[in-house]
């Protein structure tokens, strides 16, 4: 019996409702780690910018 744990297959992340358009006009699911990337993105821009105006 083989499972799916034991053999790791690199698969596309499930999109979670939305898409955006790239440069070259395709549609590009939006997935968790997309979200999570942009997400710590902003927290570390807000970070910068409330140590920036607290010197």
């Amino acid at each position: 019996m083989h499972s799916s744990q034991n053999n790791p297959q690199k698969t596309t992340p499930a999109p979670i409702g939305g898409f955006v358009i790239d440069a070259q006009g395709r549609e590009v699911p939006i997935t968790e780690d997309m979200i999570q990337h942009a997400c710590n993105a902003l927290e570390q821009a807000q970070q910068q910018a409330a140590s920036s105006t607290t010197k």
